[in-house]
């Protein structure tokens, strides 16, 4: 992504994929040995105060310990850094940035878009592909590592719903356990974005917590927890979901509400509440 804007905002349902697909999942996957999750950096306090600034940074509200911010953003000084990297999915003013082959295509040979956010969807079909894609969001990982992030959030893991078939969830769980090696080896820890259905195959993929948008509004929180113990935050979009994250889990779990574009403080529509 090239700077905070309201389209890195990736506020989608998370309920589980299907039985079927997740039966295709283990041929692909590396080795639990080569994924495990070495503890290079300390994960993300529970329970914490948390804020979701990937729509723009601003000064941390008072009782913060943790925040997600863009990887073009700096973290924020003394407490616990997120770094949001847009992994799965191209933003518009990114495509030229791609090699034509690393995008997703129909048969056609259009391009295939995610329409909610218009951004185009990453091939990681092949292993070929996922090698070529990393090699450059891994880079984007150093990145937040030289700048001082403790972890790192890989945004759109659930693509391959989006994918019309070409690829599945088996394709990317290798994918994102590349970037979870990678991001063992500078110190970072990664954590899950949204996607329940995968929770279970933590351990494979090597991810470390967990980042989840809504799951008090689909009331799907046990789904993570279950995996991710209290090693997970949580960030709503309505009283509804906030109301249900807060009933069942504010004394465990890093709850926030923000408003749906996740606009910095001052901004038009701002809105930040807690348990």
């Amino acid at each position: 992504m090239t700077g905070p804007d309201v389209h890195t905002l990736k506020a989608r349902s998370i309920h589980a994929v299907a039985a079927l697909t997740i039966a295709l999942i283990t041929p692909l996957l590396v080795s639990s040995s080569a994924a495990s999750r070495t503890a290079a950096a300390p994960l993300p306090p529970v329970h914490a105060g948390f804020d979701y600034q990937i729509g723009g940074a601003y000064p941390p509200p008072a009782g913060v310990s943790v925040v997600s911010r863009d990887r073009e953003d700096s973290p924020a000084r003394g407490i616990y850094n997120i770094c949001y990297v847009n992994a799965f999915q191209v933003q518009p003013d990114e495509l030229d940035a791609w090699e034509p082959d690393l995008l997703l295509r129909d048969d056609n040979g259009d391009v295939i878009i995610d329409e909610e956010w218009d951004e185009a969807i990453l091939d990681v079909g092949t292993a070929g592909k996922r090698d070529r894609i990393a090699a450059r969001v891994n880079g984007w990982i150093d990145g937040c590592a030289d700048n001082g992030f403790q972890a790192v959030e890989p945004d759109n893991y659930d693509s391959y719903e989006r994918s019309r078939g070409r690829f599945g969830s088996s394709a990317a769980m290798a994918y994102i356990t590349l970037l979870s090696e990678h991001a063992h080896e500078k110190g970072l820890a990664i954590g899950q974005k949204n996607t329940a259905g995968l929770a279970r195959f933590r351990d494979d993929t090597g991810l470390d917590f967990a980042v989840v948008e809504e799951c008090g509004e689909y009331e799907e929180c046990d789904s993570f927890t279950e995996y991710f113990d209290d090693n997970v935050i949580v960030i709503e979009y309505t009283s509804r979901g906030l109301a249900t994250a807060c009933a069942g889990w504010q004394d465990s779990l890093s709850i926030v509400r923000r408003d749906l574009d996740v606009a910095p403080a001052g901004g038009d529509g701002y809105l930040r509440r807690t348990c």
